[in-house]
């Protein structure tokens, strides 16, 4: 009888792994989306050969949920993406206060693709504490 297959990890943002058992990569918009993604969550300092690099959102976690804060944060993801991600113009960002829960957040990023113009939206939703 063959050993079991251990279980395969699975993270939202991959779509599983190719017929060699590799993660593939993505391209087009998913690939400026998984990019956004990691840009927004990486924390300055994180990253050993670029300590600029990242927007540092989940420090902001147990912070208030007020005005200041979400202005903070949607400053510091703007700041982000113009630095670190060329690909996209970012048009707008919004932090608003989820209606049904007091302390999540909706993170909104209004972008256009410079390759060829097409916008899109980028929602993250962040809990910052009890």
């Amino acid at each position: 009888m063959a050993a079991p297959q251990p279980p395969i990890v699975s993270f939202p943002l991959f779509d599983g792994v190719d017929a060699a058992g590799r993660l593939p990569w993505q391209d087009g918009n998913k690939s400026i989306r998984e990019v956004m993604l990691n840009i927004l969550l990486t924390r300055p300092g994180e990253r050993l050969m670029r300590p600029e690099f990242g927007a540092g959102i989940r420090d902001f976690i147990h912070h208030p949920n007020n005005e200041t804060t979400r202005a903070l944060i949607a400053d510091a993801a703007q700041r982000a993406l113009a630095r670190w991600e060329p690909r996209v113009s970012v048009e707008e960002v919004r932090v608003v206060a989820d209606p049904q829960r007091l302390s999540h957040i909706n993170l909104s990023i209004r972008y256009r693709l410079r390759q060829d113009a097409s916008r899109d939206t980028f929602d993250l939703a962040i809990e910052l504490g009890p």
